[in-house]
């Protein structure tokens, strides 16, 4: 998995033989700096992108690859034991509205670099049938976290953050909020050089400025009913320097933060009305402890914890669900939820690449 924080691949090596799934072993490897300079400069139009595309493509296909070596060499498994790898690609465009989205991957070239069969490609048949393509990870929640007769939320919290609301009756509901982390990282990488606010330090030597918040909050996407998704096609630099001129850095980043914050609280809300629900995070923004406070502080009759408590590290949930996304796929069951994407209904998702 590479998301939109374009951080780097999350690799996790999961038995399901139990059931519910096991992790073997996980590897984080960071994108080098020119992987991650292009997949940036290809969020928009370029010269030349079509080829420009095409090699980034292949570039990540081989860190994928790499990825993939070493968390095999770390649980002491060969490739010939593995029955598929799920591959997410990386998103450079996301347009259900028009009908498409495109994330850059080669799984063709990652089959033959790993000798495990590849599934990529899950989203195109979800908007195919009219849905989002987004969110994905919903479906996971459900089989490994859901609980009959608790109502539990999930909040994921990458570039973009999303929820899912696991209902007592095992319906689900689900969709992105807003920015997770993206603008945050934007903020600080333009102004200190820096890849993230590590803890939410910087965030939290601010103060977040009411005027600046409602008008970031104006934005319609939040105002939109779901299903709907959304990612750096809309949350990037321009949207970012079209809000924040004029005001001390440090209070803009606080101010970032309070939007990921409310954006997703509001969110819930939305969803379960004021009653007190328990909510599990996962994603890179479980380490902002700024972030974190400011969540609870905003829900304060919640119960706030990460997914660990149930059973699967906030950091690879992700990961472990397009391992989960791929064994939907070689089994033809349904990999999305059309009350989740609006999909016209279930479908069985990504092609499958042979080993």
């Amino acid at each position: 998995m590479s998301g939109t924080s374009l951080d780097g691949v999350d690799a996790a090596l999961a038995d399901f033989s139990g059931g519910a799934p096991r992790t073997l072993a996980t590897h984080f490897a960071p994108f080098a700096a020119d992987l991650r300079t292009e997949l940036l400069a290809l969020q928009s139009p370029v010269h030349n992108e079509l080829e420009r595309a095409a090699l980034a493509g292949n570039a990540l296909t081989r860190a994928y690859a790499a990825a993939v070596a070493a968390v095999l060499a770390q649980a002491g498994v060969d490739a010939s034991a593995v029955a598929a790898l799920g591959a997410h690609g990386q998103t450079i465009r996301h347009r259900p509205e028009l009908g498409f989205t495109l994330q850059l991957n080669n799984p063709a070239l990652l089959a033959e670099l790993t000798g495990v069969a590849v599934v990529a490609d899950f989203r195109a048949r979800d908007i195919a049938a009219g849905g989002q393509g987004a969110p994905l990870v919903p479906a996971f929640h459900r089989a490994v976290f859901g609980a009959a007769g608790q109502t539990r939320v999930i909040v994921n919290i990458g570039g973009i953050a999303n929820i899912t609301l696991l209902n007592p009756d095992g319906s689900v509901l689900g969709f992105d909020t807003g920015p997770g982390n993206v603008l945050m990282d934007l903020w600080i990488a333009t102004h200190q050089g820096k890849s993230h606010d590590a803890g939410g330090a910087w965030a939290a030597s601010g103060q977040v400025l009411p005027d600046l918040l409602a008008r970031m909050l104006a934005e319609p996407y939040f105002a939109l009913p779901a299903p709907k998704s959304t990612g750096r096609d809309l949350f990037n630099p321009d949207w970012l320097a079209a809000h924040t001129g004029g005001y001390a850095l440090a209070d803009v980043q606080a101010t970032l933060c309070e939007l990921t914050a409310a954006s997703i609280v509001t969110a819930i809300r939305s969803s379960v009305g004021d009653q007190a629900v328990e909510i599990f995070v996962c994603g890179g923004g479980v380490h902002n402890n700024t972030l974190q406070a400011r969540l609870a502080a905003l829900a304060p009759g919640c119960r706030w914890q990460g997914t660990d408590a149930l059973g699967v590290a906030p950091d690879w949930v992700e990961a472990l669900a397009f391992a989960w996304l791929a064994r939907q796929t070689l089994s033809a069951a349904p990999g999305n939820l059309a009350s989740v994407t609006g999909a016209a209904g279930p479908r069985v998702l990504g092609a499958v690449y042979p080993r």
